[in-house]
């Protein structure tokens, strides 16, 4: 009789959001095995936006970085609230097993995944994996968005979501990863209403933990071999960066929208 591979691989950069949903997962999984790699540096992010969208987009870009992460100290009791509100811890838990790597996409990354041999990949928070990791590795791939795709793609899409003033469309999706950036197939979606006090700081939090429900779904879909992508929200499909320190500005001081 063959065992039934229930091993689940999660593949992160780190940090209390992705934490928050680790620790949940593995409440559901006790087979599961975390891959975190060194987050990007600010000086690659930096060039990597100018490349993209020109220098002063990219350093004001960077500049709201800054600044939320500065303001997250004025944020810590709305982001304990979200925490235990949804019964979650935001300390990685010691007894899952962490394997470090300078990148996800490493060759060496990509040998310890196929050794593994895992039923299920679970990303949150991480670099996006090049068609080359893609192709190494040989099972389903989900992750964890927090923006409503395909409006919301990329970064701070329940920040974009009220901004635009569509709170129907705040909230988060569980999709199948392919090349593209939050481009693959849809398989849950949760939508929520944020508290007054929620800021571009807290937003991603509060998506992640109100989501652990579907991302417990789709991994368990895709142990049972039940996957079942659905059809995309109508919508046309934008890619989000973070906001400019000037459009950050504006949208709070005229929209309300911090």
């Amino acid at each position: 009789m063959t065992d039934i591979n229930n091993r689940l691989l999660v593949m992160t950069a780190g940090g209390v959001n992705p934490n928050v949903m680790i620790n949940a997962l593995a409440a559901r999984f006790p087979d599961i095995h975390v891959f975190m790699e060194q987050p990007e540096s600010k000086s690659a992010i930096l060039k990597r936006r100018a490349r993209r969208l020109g220098w002063i987009v990219a350093v004001g870009q960077l500049a709201t970085m800054v600044a939320s992460r500065l303001g997250k100290r004025f944020t810590v009791r709305r982001s304990k609230e979200i925490i235990a509100e949804h019964d979650l811890l935001p300390d990685l838990g010691g007894t899952i097993p962490v394997t470090h790597f300078a990148s996800l996409n490493d060759e060496e990354c990509r040998k310890a995944a196929n050794l593994l041999k895992p039923a299920v990949i679970f990303t949150i928070s991480c670099r996006l994996l090049t068609p080359a990791t893609l192709r190494d590795l040989h099972c389903p791939i989900i992750n964890f968005h927090a923006g409503i795709n395909p409006a919301y793609r990329g970064q701070m899409g329940g920040y974009w979501a009220l901004v635009e003033k569509d709170r129907g469309n705040f909230g988060a999706t569980v999709h199948l990863v392919d090349k593209g950036v939050d481009t693959g197939a849809t398989l849950y979606e949760k939508r929520l209403k944020p508290s007054p006090s929620d800021t571009i700081a807290t937003y991603p939090l509060l998506l992640t933990a109100a989501s652990v429900d579907i991302a417990i779904n789709a991994i368990e879909d895709a142990l049972s071999g039940s996957l079942a992508p659905q059809p995309p929200s109508p919508g046309k499909s934008v890619l989000r960066f973070p906001p400019t320190i000037w459009t950050w500005l504006w949208n709070g001081l005229t929209k309300r929208v911090w």
